[in-house]
């Protein structure tokens, strides 16, 4: 692991225009900025309390958790849990409604799919990725990028079932860094609360404070069958948060764009954004109407809508930054800084970075809609290919999975490198119950959706549903498939090519009939707009190096990040707020009508509780989406709480930082012992956390 240099240390406390100020960055943990941390905070951390907080750091799915006992006990966010508690629950056996708590480690259940990562490694790999494009232009370059990235992965990792290996692409390009981590593919549910208890408030409180949620749960994870040995963790601290106290927040937040043009922003604002808002918000209608046909269409449909009135509300966040004239107004400054100190060095020749991103945008714009309905994955927008349906994503997997391993790994699609196929089967084999007319209803979305934007005429439409109606190629499809049996899965894969060109399943049949209008979306994007915008983002990248040195932090990647804040509320217009709410608080805003009812055993249990308790708080981190579940510890490494929120203002943080709106949304360790004690009876857990 990289350690802080005294330069580098002089030089974060100087920051100039454009680089990090004050609490800003989601850091690397091998280029932390130590010394400015604790002249901001008036702490004293060093590198044994970095190395101590990414060992005990875990990142769960899409989310954040951390380890708090050595029994591998792990607190995340309760909606971090959501899709696990939804696969073990039946309608007669709902553990949403009911909370979910065993009362011993034998009856924690396994959370079908779930697996669980530890950082334990950062090597630099830069220069083989940058030798490994070099040269090279359009989809060629992208693919020898990916080669070369499968490469380092499998010969860091091999066949180790307990390891994943990661080529990270940071400074978008400007370095590279193989990330380690310690796997657990056995991850168990421990607790976790009834719903209600997490989500009150419902979407009119989320991205909002004052909050009243117990958003947590506890999962295991486990090896060989029994709870995994977990020496290094956080201490549980359960007393009450004191306004002012630093904190440090250690999760893998999930993707922001700080580094990009005004130009690539300005895309996004008038193409990526308001496609995704729009045709998002159609599902999440569609989704109500299912839900409010049958009370088993309700279950059904309940996560689902939950997670797209999230993905919405903070798309509406975003836009607003983008329209907001002082904000774009200092990001325009920060350019300009940037591209002045670029323009006096001596040494400048060559292609203008910034134009040929702007080159690109006008191919982007022409194409987003095609690749993001046909593909997805552009990492530019969250429109879901399909409409999320598993079924479909199951198909692609194994037809593409069959079709790529036929090829040497260096040159297969990288999701299907040799170093990656364990998690596509793990993920391909997972037992999860599928329910068919929410499946058609995603597919059937996704059908009219595409034709609706590309236009009835896009030989890619008449490909897709040839003389069918989306209402009619959906259920036929639904109906006939045999996918949702994961023994199926399981044969088709181990079957290679010849068992998926042998079947007989609609699905199968028909993701074979589509791959040449969809893999043709793929390549055209690699080769028009991601392998030139790659290219010219090296080049940007290593313009920002010279001007500013590493006293810039990367964008966010899905990898984990440390930010660091203080425990304080805001007083600007449109968020003033004091940093705490307590359980007298909830009861105050309870009405007994959705979403403003309290889940019924915590109203139970109110005799019980201390109402000074803090239960929520907010902190002056610098967090995203995928900082869920992120572990708030103090710099004596005892957690405090996990973050689960955001302020609707803190949505401008993917474009940019601004400290004096960015507030994270912390569920209080206290709060989540009071729940653990007081409500669901859960002393073995309380025991295990050292609370006396």
């Amino acid at each position: 692991m990289r350690r802080l240099t005294p330069a580098l240390a002089a030089a974060l406390l100087t920051l100039a225009a454009g680089a990090a100020r004050a609490e800003e960055g989601m850091w690397t943990f091998d280029n932390f900025p130590i010394a400015r941390a604790n002249a901001t905070l008036g702490t004293n951390i060093d590198q044994a309390f970095l190395d101590r907080v990414r060992l005990s750091s875990v990142k769960f799915g899409g989310c954040s958790a951390g380890i708090v006992s050595g029994a591998g006990l792990v607190m995340t966010n309760n909606h971090c849990v959501a899709t696990c508690v939804a696969n073990l629950s039946t309608q007669a056996v709902n553990y949403a409604e009911t909370g979910f708590t065993p009362r011993s480690r034998e009856e924690e259940l396994k959370c079908p799919g779930g697996t669980a990562e530890i950082l334990t490694d950062i090597t630099d790999v830069t220069e083989r990725m940058h030798a490994a494009g070099a040269g090279l232009e359009g989809q060629a370059f992208t693919r020898a990028r990916d080669a070369e990235a499968g490469r380092i992965e499998q010969e860091a990792c091999g066949a180790a079932t307990d390891k994943r290996c990661q080529v990270v692409s940071l400074y978008r390009g400007g370095q590279f860094k193989l990330y380690t981590y310690k796997k657990y593919s056995d991850v168990r549910l421990a607790w976790a609360p009834e719903d209600r208890a997490a989500t009150f408030g419902g979407d009119l409180d989320n991205f909002s404070f004052p909050r009243f949620a117990i958003d947590a749960a506890f999962i295991r994870l486990y090896e060989n069958g029994a709870p995994a040995a977990t020496p290094t963790h956080f201490t549980w601290k359960a007393d009450q948060p004191v306004e002012g106290t630093p904190v440090f927040v250690s999760g893998s937040p999930g993707a922001t764009q700080r580094l990009l043009t005004q130009e690539q922003l300005f895309t996004i604002r008038d193409v990526v954004l308001p496609m995704d808002q729009l045709i998002a918000s159609e599902l999440r209608g569609r989704l109500i109407r299912f839900s409010e046909e049958s009370e088993e269409n309700a279950f059904i449909a309940m996560d689902p809508i939950v997670g797209l009135e999230n993905t919405y509300k903070r798309g509406l966040g975003r836009m607003r930054a983008l329209v907001d004239p002082g904000f774009m107004a200092t990001r325009a400054a920060n350019e300009a800084d940037f591209r002045g100190r670029y323009a006096a060095r001596s040494d400048t020749s060559g292609a203008d970075p910034w134009a040929e991103l702007a080159a690109v945008q006008p191919i982007m714009r022409e194409t987003y809609a095609t690749v993001a309905l046909l593909e997805g994955g552009t990492g530019a927008g969250t429109t879901p290919v399909a409409g999320g349906s598993q079924l479909f994503l199951w198909a692609r997997t194994l037809v593409r999975g069959a079709q790529e391993r036929e090829k040497p790994s260096a040159e297969r699609l990288p999701e299907f490198a040799d170093s990656r196929l364990a998690g596509v089967q793990s993920g391909l084999f997972a037992e999860r119950p599928v329910y068919p007319a929410l499946e058609q209803v995603r597919m059937e979305w996704w059908l009219s959706k595409t034709r609706e934007w590309l236009t009835v005429d896009n030989p890619a439409v008449r490909g897709l549903l040839g003389q069918e109606s989306p209402e009619g190629l959906s259920a036929r499809l639904v109906s006939g498939t045999g996918l949702a049996d994961p023994a199926v899965r399981r044969a088709l894969w181990e079957g290679g090519l010849a068992a998926v060109e042998a079947s007989d399943d609609p699905m199968i049949r028909y993701l074979l009939s589509i791959q040449d209008e969809t893999r043709a979306a793929r390549s055209d994007w690699e080769a028009r707009v991601q392998a030139p915008t790659d290219r010219a983002s090296e080049r940007l990248a290593a313009a920002r190096f010279a001007a500013y040195g590493d006293a810039v932090y990367p964008d966010a990647t899905g990898t984990l990040r440390l930010t660091y804040g203080k425990i304080e509320g805001t007083d600007v217009p449109g968020q003033r707020f004091g940093p705490f709410t307590t359980f007298n608080g909830l009861w105050d805003r309870a009405t007994g009508s959705a979403p403003f009812d309290v889940a019924p055993k915590l109203l139970a249990a109110k005799d019980r509780i201390n109402g000074d308790t803090v239960l929520n708080m907010a902190v002056s981190s610098d967090t995203i989406g995928g900082s869920s579940g992120s572990p708030v510890v103090t710099a004596a490494g005892e957690i405090v709480g996990a973050n689960f929120d955001s302020t609707v203002l803190t949505q401008r943080n993917a474009y940019g930082y601004d400290r004096n709106v960015n507030r994270s949304v912390i569920v209080t360790t206290g709060a989540v012992t009071t729940a653990l004690r007081d409500v669901y009876g859960m002393d073995g857990l309380v025991r295990e956390l050292g609370v006396r």
